[in-house]
């Protein structure tokens, strides 16, 4: 022995070579080795063994014989929890003192092919463009679920492919990897007739082997069943699914089913759909290699039609866009193209059925009868007989292509005071009109007159149309009472006792001892300064939404002008609900035979219209001239 800095040398008959077994050894308790120090005693050497397996987790898989020194296993092994194990071996004399150094015991587990290959997954996906081609690039191709595939080429095996490479699969094995119990090879079982990936066997990479890729032709997803074997491909097996999708290229057109379409719609609908034109694209459906836009090229100048795609079943519905006349233009004719949203693959073919014809009747509907003017205003003087004509309205048809017989009714005749020629569409007095009524508004008498056609077939049948409001109106004050001393000789005469009157704007000169309830001209000169702070009483005649002028009114400038005085101030009378219920702006009572007052001499100083000199009337304008042909 030596002494120095270094380990201490012990003999070699103590030195334990490392002891190998095999995992899942099944014949317990087995012997493994027995050692033996050189340096006997009397009554023998006691030996022991102590860590890992015996006095340490796991517990009680190795023992020793403490007089002969053997070792045993008395336990399975599982390489995979535990590929080694490092013990101390003890040689002790009968009184416990330690004859030889602790040794080094190593067990060494052998492994044995008992496990399977595992996928790092059950179903692994890729996805490759169609008409992906072989020859060694991984463009086009992405995978998912799964390693990204390196370039074609690299780790060949004696299965491998190159081509466009779409995925990898891998597999991992428990067993040592530095046996062939962890040697790996991937082959593919299952994926079709058509053989068109190939799987490298080292690597487990996934590549296409063959041209033809089509989605449309063939089939849009490919179902491999994969393949790990261990021992270099004869061992132990698993297998995995590979599930590759071919991404969509937009290599078909869309083509019209036909290449005519007829449809009809009705004239004058607007914002209607006409009908659909059918389409094909054999591209994936809902994308936007599949989805089309239509246009309208030819046959519709003025863009009366519209035309859109219907996103659910990809076909080109035709909608009117302005109403359509029959009988301006009874039939259309129209040139629609069709095209996909995304741009056509340079290498697809071009399609021969990409424009189609769409022929649109037009039908006839039975329309409305029109009235061109609408509202009519015409003038009735006061007074008038029954059987004054009004006006004569006459509709006219838009269906120009049909005989019917157009016939008008009154719709809304409030007061009764109109009759109607069903045929000639003559409109005359049925009473006398007088004034004031509580059926005028502001002076108008407001009636709806309805024209309607004859006919029978559907869609022929009688369609009344949007009634024509027919306004009458008592005109001037002068030219009512004008036309009633017209109509009625001897009025003065019979009624003596009611002499009020209310024709011309005469200066005020003072009245007699009756006329005290004489309007006042002021009163419609300045409106603003004669408003009652007390709400007067309101005329029962007096439409609801009448007011009095707020400004002052400017006298007539010239005999012109008197008309357009006299009939604004009457409408400021009718629509005043504080002035009396009388028909005329300006009220003066009879002063009697000898009054000395004699404002309106020139008027009632005699009681016929002989004595009177109305030719003064033709200088207040076209509207008076009538009244001084009738009496000057």
């Amino acid at each position: 022995w030596r002494q120095h800095e270094g380990p201490r040398r012990v003999k070699r008959a103590w030195v334990i070579p490392p002891i190998s077994v095999s995992e899942n050894h099944k014949r317990i308790p087995h012997l493994l080795v027995q050692i033996k120090s050189d340096k006997q005693q009397p009554g023998g050497v006691i030996y022991s063994i102590k860590g890992p397996g015996v006095d340490e987790e796991p517990l009680g898989i190795f023992s020793i014989d403490k007089f002969s020194g053997k070792v045993f296993l008395n336990a399975m092994l599982d390489r995979e929890e535990n590929d080694r194990f490092r013990l101390k071996a003890f040689a002790l004399d009968l009184g416990g003192m330690t004859l030889e150094d602790p040794t080094d015991l190593e067990i060494i587990v052998v492994d044995q092919n008992d496990n399977r290959p595992l996928f790092r997954q059950d179903v692994f996906t890729g996805h490759v463009v169609e008409g992906a081609e072989p020859g060694g690039s991984s463009r086009g191709a992405r995978a998912g679920g799964a390693e990204p595939a390196p370039s074609a080429g690299t780790h060949q095996g004696p299965s491998a492919a190159a081509g466009t490479c779409v995925m990898t699969v891998d597999a991992t094995d428990a067993d040592d990897p530095d046996t062939d119990n962890a040697a790996l090879r991937y082959s593919i079982l299952e994926q079709g007739a058509a053989g068109m990936f190939g799987i490298n066997a080292t690597t487990g990479e996934i590549c296409t082997t063959r041209p033809g890729l089509d989605r449309e032709v063939t089939m849009g997803v490919y179902n491999l069943t994969v393949q790990a074997a261990d021992m270099s491909g004869d061992g132990l097996t698993t297998t995995a699914m590979a599930v590759i999708y071919l991404e969509d290229i937009n290599d078909n057109p869309p083509e019209f089913t036909k290449e005519e379409f007829s449809m009809e719609v009705e004239e004058q609908a607007a914002g209607v759909d006409v009908g659909k034109v059918f389409v094909h694209d054999k591209d994936l459906a809902g994308s936007p290699n599949w989805l089309a836009k239509f246009t309208i090229l030819e046959g519709d100048p003025e863009g009366a039609f519209a035309i859109r795609t219907d996103p659910y079943t990809n076909d080109g519905v035709l909608s009117v866009a302005k109403p359509l006349d029959h009988e301006v233009r009874d039939r259309f004719e129209l040139t629609v193209s069709v095209q996909n949203e995304q741009p056509l693959e340079p290498t697809a073919p071009a399609s021969p059925r990409a424009l189609a014809t769409v022929r649109v009747r037009v039908r006839d509907v039975n329309e409305a009868p029109i009235f061109r003017e609408n509202p009519r205003r015409v003038s009735v003087l006061e007074g008038a007989p029954p059987g004054t004509p009004v006006t004569t309205y006459t509709a006219s048809d838009p269906d120009t292509r049909q005989l019917q017989t157009l016939t008008y009714a009154l719709l809304y005749d409030p007061a009764d005071w109109l009759q109607l020629d069903p045929h000639a569409g003559t409109v005359r007095t049925k009473r006398e009109l007088l004034h004031p009524s509580a059926f005028l508004q502001g002076g108008w008498y407001i009636a709806l007159v309805l024209a309607r056609d004859d006919g029978e077939r559907p869609p022929h049948a009688p369609v009344p149309t949007p009634p024509l409001p027919a306004v009458l109106v008592g005109l001037g004050a002068a030219r009512a009472r004008g036309r009633r001393r017209a109509l009625r000789k001897g009025l003065l005469q019979r009624s003596r006792d009611d002499m009020r009157d209310n024709i011309l704007n005469y200066d005020e000169q003072g009245g007699g001892e009756e006329d005290q309830d004489a309007y006042d001209i002021n009163q419609l000169r300045h409106p603003e300064l004669f408003s009652p702070r007390a709400k007067p009483p309101v005329r029962r005649d007096a439409p609801l939404s009448s007011a009095t002028p707020q400004a002052p009114r400017k006298l007539p400038s010239s005999p012109s002008d008197i008309e357009d005085f006299i009939n604004e101030g009457l409408e400021a009378a009718d629509s005043d609900p504080s002035v009396p219920p009388y028909d005329t702006a300006l009220i003066y009572d009879y002063e009697g035979s000898g009054s000395v007052a004699s404002p309106l001499s020139s008027i009632v100083s005699s009681l016929t219209d002989e004595d009177q000199d109305y030719d003064y009337l033709s200088e207040w304008g076209p509207r008076f001239r009538r009244l001084a042909d009738l009496y000057g």
